[in-house]
This record gives structure tokens, C-alpha cells and sequence, in this order.
């Protein structure tokens, strides 16, 4: 309680340090913020007594101390570090997490979201496939829901996703200025984050006159092997492969090894996700870094903010990624086919 009596809120926090409400958010979901930052915040809360109202609420409607995670392919790497993100910052918080993977399937979705229902979790972080984003909206659910890695602009929810039409733009650029010329994309079938890496990708390729050459397919390194291995019998095969997930690096590759293509010589790659196999991988694969524990972090303050203020406007925080190079994408020889 403070001085007058009255139980401390997240209000009394942030004017008692001097800082937003959105900055105590970050520092009690252990977000990104400078030390010095967080310790004035943690003093704070400790010399006004604060004590998170989420408890006393969700169980005054019977909800329990419980976040839901619903990713699409729990063996992406991807989500295998936003999850543990996720985890890190429930635990800080005294809550615990329920994980389930989708597998890019709208009906084990649906079913999951039963599942938190009957679980009365206190809110959910999803990654939906476009089938379940496009009726998000219609849906009755008792429970705050953070996008992660999908968005829709006409969505009420709360968003983190990366800046995807610019990090797709990132690779033509760089492929471009190291000579390639016939860059094709493979690109994910089932969720907003494969179109829009499609849409930065064929915007740069027009913006430097080059005809995009996209397919689209389902998420999975299999998927990517055939396409790949179909697409280099043809007469005019690609120089170059842009690929918009991890999964489907690692198809390209086994693509590569099984037509004894050298990387880059035989074929250029770059994609998405730096995991520590893309830097071990021939010469090295160059990839977009995304900033996973940054995407995990950030959907946690965003979730405890929305549980403190219900009615507040949406917000949707969009992230760069870095362009990490290596020789999988080294200068193109002149005289090359």
C-alpha cells in the first residue's frame, strides 16, 4: 500500500520512478530496458509496496495464473526461441505456460483454443495460420490474445512481427549488387509472414528490373528439397534462392547435396533465421537475423499491459532484422552461365 493507505498500482510505479507506464511493464516482464532503468523501477515498486493486480483479477473471474502459447511448428527454431523467451518472462512473473503446436493446421487451432478456454488462462501469445487470423476477430474468447510472427492490419489484437517486406528486400539488394540476376523465392503457404516476405522480395525485384519467380509452399524443408530439385532441371534454373523460414534453408541445402551443387558456385542461398547450423553449413549461409528474445519479451509486456488497461488502442510493434553475410551469397563469377 502507499502513503495514503490505498493499494499501490502500476500508475503509483511509474510516477514514483519517474518512468511510463509501459516502461514498469517492460521491467516486470523483464524486457529490454538499460540497468540503472531497471533498478529504479524495482525500487519503486518496493518502496510503494506494489503488488500485480493480474492475481486478484483473474481470479475474481476465475481465471488462472496462465499464459497460452500456440505456435505453428514447435521444430522451427524460430519459435523454439520466442517460446523460451516466452517462458522466461512468465516465470519472472509467477506464471506458468502452456505450450501447444499447431502445426499449421486450423482445425488442432481451433481445438487449442478450446483448450485455453476450458483452462481459463489469464491470456494467450499466438501464431495463427491466415484460415484462424481471418476470423480471430469473430471469435468469443475471455482472454487477451498478442500475435506473434502474423499480423492483420484490420486485427483487434495486439502485435509483434518483424518488418518482413524489408528484410526480404534486404537479400534482393544484397544478391543483386553480388551480380545474381535470376533470384527465385520460396515462400510459406500458410501464414501472413510468408506473404509479406513475398511482397518485399517481389518489390525489390521490380525496382531493379527483374522478373520475381516465387513458389509458394507448405512449411517444411521436404517441401522445399522437391521444389528446389524440380526447379534446377529446367532450362532457365535460378542463380540465386530466397527463402522465407529456416525450414526451408535447410531443404534448399539437402537440395544442393542431392544435385551436387556447390554453395555458391552451383547456387547461391540466402534466407531467414541466424541458428547456429546456418554459420557451419559449407560456406556459411547467409541469413536475416531476427530478434527472437526481443519478439518473446515484447509480447509479454504487451499482454500485461492489455491485462492493466483492457480498453487501451491496439498496438502493433514492428522490428528490424540484421543481415548477416556469409559466403553462401559470395560475388557471382563474370563469366557465369
Amino acid at each position: 500500500m502507499n502513503a495514503s493507505g490505498k493499494t499501490a498500482s502500476i500508475k503509483d510505479v511509474a510516477l514514483a520512478a519517474g518512468v511510463s507506464v509501459a516502461t514498469v511493464s517492460r521491467v516486470l516482464s523483464n524486457g529490454p530496458v538499460s540497468e540503472a532503468l531497471r533498478k529504479r523501477v524495482e525500487d519503486a515498486v518496493r518502496a510503494t509496496g506494489y503488488r500485480p493486480n493480474l492475481s486478484a483479477r483473474r481470479l475474481r473471474s476465475q481465471h488462472s495464473q496462465t499464459i497460452g502459447l500456440v505456435v505453428s511448428d514447435i521444430r522451427n527454431p524460430f519459435f523454439t526461441a520466442v517460446s523460451r523467451a516466452v517462458e522466461d518472462a512468465a516465470y519472472r512473473a509467477g506464471m506458468r505456460v502452456i505450450l501447444c503446436n499447431s502445426d499449421e493446421n486450423p482445425e488442432r487451432e481451433e481445438l487449442y483454443l478450446r483448450l485455453m478456454q476450458e483452462e481459463r488462462i489469464t491470456g494467450l501469445i499466438f501464431a495463427p495460420t491466415r484460415a484462424t487470423l481471418d476470423r480471430l476477430d469473430t471469435l468469443d474468447l475471455d482472454f487477451p490474445v498478442v500475435l506473434i510472427d502474423r499480423n492483420a492490419p484490420t486485427a483487434r489484437h495486439d502485435a509483434v512481427v518483424l518488418d518482413n517486406p524489408r528484410a526480404a528486400a534486404m537479400l534482393v539488394e544484397h544478391l543483386h549488387a553480388q551480380g545474381y540476376r535470376r533470384i527465385a523465392g520460396l515462400f510459406g503457404n500458410t501464414s501472413t509472414t510468408g506473404q509479406e516476405r513475398y511482397e518485399g522480395y517481389r518489390s525489390a525485384m521490380a525496382a531493379r528490373g527483374l522478373a520475381p519467380a516465387a513458389r509458394f509452399l507448405a512449411p517444411y524443408a521436404d517441401a522445399a528439397e522437391a521444389a528446389v530439385v524440380d526447379w534446377m532441371a529446367e532450362r532457365d534454373r535460378p542463380e540465386a534462392f530466397i527463402v522465407s523460414n529456416s525450414l526451408f534453408l535447410m531443404g534448399v541445402v539437402k537440395a544442393a547435396r542431392r544435385l551436387k551443387l556447390s554453395i555458391p558456385d552451383g547456387l547461391a542461398v540466402a534466407g531467414f533465421d541466424n541458428e547456429p547450423w546456418t554459420e557451419l553449413v559449407g560456406p556459411g549461409l547467409t541469413v536475416i537475423e531476427q530478434p527472437v528474445q526481443d519478439i518473446g519479451q515484447s509480447a509479454m509486456t504487451l499482454l500485461f499491459e492489455r491485462l492493466e488497461a483492457p480498453d487501451r488502442p491496439r498496438r502493433r510493434l514492428v522490428l528490424g532484422g540484421t543481415c548477416i553475410v556469409r559466403g553462401s551469397t559470395a560475388a557471382r563469377m563474370a563469366d557465369a552461365d
